[in-house]
C-alpha cells in the first residue's frame, strides 16, 4: 500500500501545473502484493484494452494516450477487449468486483458508452472523479496472478 501512494504522490507531482481541486484519487481495491504498476502516458485517454482468463477475472490491461499504446500490464491472453473513445469522449467512471483479484470491470464514458470485461463476482467497486468536469487519467495498483489492486486517478483536462 506504501509503494502505491510514493506512486501516486511522484505521478501527482509530474502532473504539477495541474491545481490540487483539478485532481483526484479513487483509493484502490482489493487486497494488494506483487508488483506495482502505473498505467500513465502523455496527453488524454484515446482507448482502453482489457483481457480477461475465460468465464474468470481480469488478466491485462493497457490505456493508449493520443495514438500511442502503454505497456501490457498483467497479461494478454487472446483477444483483448477495446473501447476506442471519440473525440471528446472520456471515461468518467470504473466500476466492477473483486475477490483476491479484479474479477470484473466497467469503464463508462461521458457519451454512456462503456467496455465490460471479467465476471461480476465478489465485492463491489464504484469509482468517479470528484469533479464533474475530470476525467480519468491513469490507473494505478498491483499485480500478480491477477490484479491485487486497483485505483483510478482523475485530471480536469482544459
Amino acid at each position: 500500500m506504501h509503494a502505491i501512494v510514493v506512486v501516486t504522490l511522484l505521478i501527482f507531482c509530474t502532473v504539477s501545473d495541474v491545481h490540487p481541486q483539478m485532481f483526484s484519487l479513487s483509493l484502490p481495491v482489493g487486497p494488494g502484493g506483487g508488483v506495482s504498476f502505473s498505467l500513465t502516458g502523455e496527453g488524454r485517454i484515446t482507448a482502453v484494452r482489457v483481457w480477461e482468463r475465460y468465464n474468470n477475472y481480469i488478466e491485462g490491461l493497457q490505456i493508449r494516450y493520443g495514438p500511442i499504446w502503454s505497456p501490457v500490464v498483467g497479461r494478454q491472453s487472446g483477444a483483448g477487449k477495446d473501447l476506442e473513445l471519440f473525440d471528446g469522449e472520456a471515461i468518467i467512471q470504473i466500476s466492477g468486483k473483486y475477490t483476491s483479484s479484479l474479477q470484473s470491470v466497467l469503464f463508462v464514458t461521458n457519451c454512456s458508452r462503456s467496455l465490460q470485461a471479467g465476471q461480476p463476482r465478489g465485492h463491489s467497486f464504484n469509482m468517479y472523479p470528484q469533479s464533474k468536469e475530470a476525467e480519468l487519467r491513469f490507473i494505478s495498483g498491483q499485480v500478480r496472478n491477477g490484479f491485487t489492486s486497483f485505483g483510478a486517478h482523475w485530471v480536469v483536462v482544459h
